[in-house]
């Protein structure tokens, strides 16, 4: 048995684990567990902190628990791998280092559900300026004295300058800061990379607070149970090293286990849908059927080109290459070993009829595939491309009462019209940019998926043969009040039972659009000052740029426009035009 009683015991080592053992740790007076069931971030390994290694860890069995989907109906049965890290840091230490925040209009969509009001992006926007020091951008929009220092993407490969180029001529916005004013457009990306080195949660929030004496982080010590005394979670029990199951006494448990792991620990401990308990042989502490539910995700497609000239980073790919590659940014934090290569890119509608963006786009100066695997072969560039808003809905569910075996995990990708419509569009808007005259020079014609893709089936049909996860997984114990939702979201606290939370990105009610680290990071700010009792920081209501209405929004057809994924659009916040987007802040070009 660990030693002691501690005040909060959270479960994962992760993203949202790392902030708020930081955060909550601050009070001397309060004692703080963490167990992370993965290994240690080491300081040395180069796999996890050199940016441009983000292909090794993905797939390797030290640093990636290795989730794969069940038999996805709408993608030919394929089941869709998806790494998860196995690491202090957790996914944080394997991710593609991509900061988003999402768009304003996410979090008023959030607000705009029962009980939810408090976490509009007024209130939000606070805790995402907290945890930031942005060294590109600064007040009012961005942060510049919070843990996660942010670096601004060079992007001066020549491909960064012609496909921005190309965006333009395509009709579309250059912003100057996608997690500012403006989302809508094509920028430099924001990474969570600094001197060279990839910069975790747990670099960020958890080294350098580990000396506390409040604070004890444990690796390599999986949670097999939530421990209840009736309704009230008293404790966890975990193997650490593969040893016998210890018990952590605990004022209150707090899961940071992400939207696989956290549904899998409630359903493994009696809390989720009454009839799957049942059926395994667990005892039911609460029925709660959202458990595991509204699972969603992003499903994104690789559009490669040839590259006529020699400018791609792609000779840095070559085994002869990668020693100098190595010890240059072992020994100085610098060369091609300090970028993420996701440098820029932007957001974009795929039709007139959404309210905001609902398709994401990275560029890279590069033809690969990003887990490092099947080159395209010669110089080439590509593009990530997906919907954000799929109103396809999946799960997550134990099949077993085995902590070890890992879950039934169901997107249902493709599912819906609506989410076949979009992707559609999102390859004809994609082809549109890649064509405009400004990477004429450079375009040695579409790799991938290839001119004889052409029609709205043969595109769906290369979707589903060739798409991949973007490795959003969310939405899983959503915040809310009525039936359907696990999470109270004034407190965090999992409803029907006591001294239980849940902080992580399975609390999402909808996914953001874009990546999900930064939403993740902010919510985990924003639950410790809820669970600390601290007095919330006072939101602040900036504007923020809107789309002019459509003609069909105009008309009638679609009022004030519809949200991705069809709820209709909330009511404007405070100081701005919602038809022209101009309010108090000056348009950004």
């Amino acid at each position: 048995m660990t030693d002691g009683h501690h005040d909060y015991v959270i479960i994962g080592g992760g993203s949202a684990g790392s902030a708020l053992a930081n955060r909550l740790s601050a009070d001397p007076g309060t004692k703080v567990l963490v167990l992370e069931a993965g290994r240690p971030d080491y300081w040395w390994d180069m796999f996890i902190h050199m940016p441009a290694a983000l292909t090794f860890p993905i797939g390797s069995r030290f640093f990636d628990w290795k989730y794969q989907s069940e038999p996805e109906p709408y993608m030919n049965g394929r089941r869709i791998y998806h790494a998860r890290g196995k690491v202090l840091g957790g996914s944080s230490s394997i991710n593609g280092m991509i900061f988003q925040r999402g768009n304003p209009l996410d979090y008023e969509r959030w607000a705009s559900d029962p009980g939810m009001g408090e976490w509009d992006y007024a209130h939000c926007l606070p805790y995402f300026k907290r945890m930031e020091t942005c060294l590109a951008g600064g007040p009012p929009y961005r942060g510049t004295s919070g843990p996660l220092v942010l670096e601004r993407g060079p992007a001066t490969n020549p491909l960064f300058k012609a496909m921005l180029g190309a965006a333009h001529e395509a009709g579309y916005h250059l912003t100057d800061d996608v997690n500012g004013y403006r989302q809508e457009g094509f920028a430099p990306f924001d990474r969570n990379v600094h001197r060279g080195r990839r910069l975790s949660a747990a670099r960020a929030y958890l080294h350098p607070v580990m000396d506390r004496p409040n604070l004890r982080v444990i690796t390599r010590a999986a949670v097999t149970r939530v421990v209840f005394d009736g309704r009230r979670a008293v404790g966890v029990e975990y193997r650490e090293r593969g040893r016998p199951v210890e018990v952590a006494r605990a004022g209150e448990v707090i899961l940071c286990g992400g939207a696989v792991n956290s549904p899998q620990l409630l359903q493994l401990s009696g809390v989720g849908p009454a009839a799957l308990l049942r059926s395994l042989g667990i005892g039911v502490v609460a029925d709660l059927p959202g458990v595991g539910e509204n699972l969603q995700d992003h499903l994104e497609v690789y559009v490669q080109h040839a590259c006529t000239e020699p400018v791609s980073v792609q000779p840095y790919l070559q085994w002869r290459r990668r020693p100098m590659v190595a010890v240059e940014w072992w020994a100085l934090h610098r060369g091609p070993g300090a970028t993420n290569h996701f440098e820029a890119g932007g957001f974009a509608c795929s039709n007139d009829e959404v309210a905001y963006p609902n398709l994401m786009f990275h560029f890279l100066p590069i033809a690969v595939r990003y887990d490092g695997s099947a080159p395209a072969g010669g110089h080439g560039y590509q593009v990530h491309v997906g919907p954000m808003y799929s109103n396809s809905r999946g799960s997550v569910r134990i099949t077993s009462t085995d902590p070890r075996a890992k879950p039934a995990l169901r997107f249902n990708y493709l599912s819906t019209p609506e989410d076949r419509r979009e992707w559609v569009e999102a390859i004809h808007v994609t082809r549109r940019i890649l064509s405009q005259p400004a990477l004429a020079a450079y375009d040695g014609g579409e790799v991938s998926p290839g001119p004889a893709v052409e029609t709205d089936d043969q595109i769906l049909d290369w979707v589903r043969r060739d798409g991949e996860t973007a490795l959003h997984p969310s939405c899983t114990c959503r915040m809310g009040v009525d039936e359907r939702s696990v999470v109270d979201p004034a407190s965090m606290r999992v409803h029907g039972v006591e001294g239980l939370r849940v902080v992580d990105a399975s609390v999402f009610p909808y996914i953001p659009n874009g990546n999900i680290y930064a939403p993740v990071m902010m919510v985990a700010e924003k639950a410790a000052d809820l669970i600390a009792g601290s007095t919330p920081l006072a939101e602040e209501r900036l504007d923020f740029y809107r789309r002019p209405r459509s003609a069909s929004a105009i008309d009638g057809r679609t009022p004030g426009g519809r949200i991705p994924g069809g709820e209709p659009r909330p009511a404007p916040a405070a100081g701005g035009d919602p038809g022209t987007g101009v309010g108090a802040s000056p348009e950004r070009t």
